[in-house]
């Protein structure tokens, strides 16, 4: 096991998860609920699921295409959406 890379993905989604809409979502569903165990499993359930979904996909992608390549296409997306979203269009 690479530990290093384990600790790294576990900040960065820590991290990038803080505060999201996702962890409102949570917030809200657990008070109205009062079942704040099974909103965490649901929601622990559903970022598992969308987490593999999307190293699956990069695994399938990087056979064709250069993880470099990828990773520029990615910069240049979140370029566009936080343009999209700087004027109000997103």
């Amino acid at each position: 096991m690479d530990w290093k890379l384990l600790a790294t993905t576990f900040a960065t989604l820590f991290v990038a998860e803080l505060g999201d809409k996702t962890q409102l979502a949570c917030v809200l569903l657990a008070a109205d609920s009062k079942k704040p165990w099974t909103v965490f499993l649901g929601s622990s359930l559903a970022l598992v699921s969308v987490s593999l979904i999307g190293v699956l996909f990069a695994s399938l992608i990087c056979q064709y295409i250069s993880p470099v390549i990828m990773k520029k296409v990615a910069a240049v997306g979140f370029v566009i959406m936080g343009t999209l979203i700087y004027f109000d269009k997103l």
